[in-house]
């Protein structure tokens, strides 16, 4: 494990570098331009990383370190030249809380180099692998999150107005959220803990009522980013195409890939499909 630590350490803090490098030599352009050139290089230099080390999980933190140095770059260098603290505050820490959270669970769930995602696996096992990889694996991913970011764009960056009531309302939404998604995933981390339930349905707490109330959590947190601009500047309510595609990305992707996977490996699993909604926690 420790080698799988200094290496997951020494490419990170490169792809950190390369995205620094790459956003002082196009100062000149859009910010937000700007930042998204930085987070590609990175996904790049992550990208190597893997191939060298024939592990793509190596990209797996990368969802939730990433956003951290692009939410703190616009807090302090904001476009209008304008920082109001109270408003940073209440915008930048539900974010920073879901970063630093979403990461520790998977320095707690992550077995090394040695194991990779299955759903990694298979992509790769498809024609033109290496361009699914860097598209499917690491570039989309990307693309993904920094779309999901741009409400942080125009709420920290461009809008000049000040915290309010709403905005406060959004934030606890936005931190709610988080809270959801680490209940759900600690009643996992429970249940895989007892050898008994190795090979059943998990079907207790969140999950009697929701197959993925984690997903659910993530989902409401991106949505969050978006209530909190619009709480201050609901001009930019079209924003809400950035949290709406990371939703079906999660409704129609990533919790069908859960749910067949499941249904290979668990017999019990039918019934619970049948009989539990997708996210929404509501009995059939």
């Amino acid at each position: 494990m420790l080698r799988s630590y200094i290496v997951t350490i020494i490419t990170y803090m490169a792809a950190f570098m390369a995205a620094v490098v790459t956003c002082n030599y196009l100062t000149d352009i859009n910010q937000w331009l700007m930042l998204l050139s930085g987070h590609l290089v990175a996904t790049l230099s992550v990208f190597i990383a893997s191939q060298i080390f024939n592990n793509s999980s190596l990209y797996d933190p990368f969802w939730s370190v990433a956003p951290i140095p692009i939410v703190i770059y616009l807090a302090i260098y904001p476009e209008s030249g304008q920082i109001n603290l109270e408003k940073t505050l209440l915008i930048v820490l539900p974010v920073l809380f879901w970063a630093f959270r979403l990461t520790l669970n998977w320095l707690r769930d992550w077995k090394g180099l040695s194991d990779e995602d299955f759903r990694y696996v298979n992509l790769k096992k498809k024609p033109f692998s290496i361009l699914i990889d860097l598209f499917g694996i690491h570039v989309y991913p990307t693309l993904q999150v920094n779309l999901s970011l741009l409400p942080l764009y125009y709420g920290l960056s461009i809008s000049t107005n000040t915290a309010n009531v709403y905005l406060y309302l959004a934030s606890i939404f936005t931190i709610s959220a988080v809270v959801l998604e680490t209940v759900a995933d600690e009643q996992m981390r429970t249940f895989r803990s007892n050898n008994s339930n190795i090979g059943k349905t998990m079907n207790y707490g969140l999950w009697t009522s929701s197959r993925h109330p984690n997903y659910l959590g993530e989902i409401l947190f991106w949505w969050g980013l978006f209530f909190m601009t619009i709480s201050i500047e609901p001009d930019f309510w079209y924003l809400f195409v950035c949290p709406l595609i990371m939703n079906l990305m999660f409704s129609l992707i990533t919790c069908k890939m859960m749910d067949n996977r499941s249904l290979e490996r668990r017999d019990d699993y039918t019934e619970y499909l049948r009989n539990t909604r997708q996210l929404i926690p509501w009995k059939k």
